[in-house]
């Protein structure tokens, strides 16, 4: 679970850690007598290193995407406010 710290103590956020990159290519793993081929964990974590960085720039980017339609949205919906009659807009 992230951790933000407010007033000196940490404050869950109910949300995991986000695993960077740069965690993941530098990983490093405990030996085994019987362990795996150390290029090929090394070639893997690369490629998942490699697919995080993509999928951190995606999200950046849709991120700025739903910003930008909400302003568009919040402005079309003041615009029209300020355009539409109330109902009834008459004497009482």
């Amino acid at each position: 679970m992230a951790q933000v710290y407010r007033s000196g103590q940490p404050y869950g956020t109910g949300l995991p850690a986000r695993m960077t990159p740069h965690e993941v290519r530098t990983r490093t793993f405990a030996a085994r007598r019987r362990g795996v081929d150390p290029l090929q964990v090394r070639e893997f974590q690369a490629r998942v290193a490699d697919e995080l960085t993509d999928l951190h720039q995606r999200f950046r980017l849709l991120s700025r995407e739903n910003d930008r339609l909400r302003r568009a949205l919040r402005d079309w919906q003041t615009m029209h406010a300020r355009e539409c009659r109330p109902p009834h807009a008459g004497h009482w």
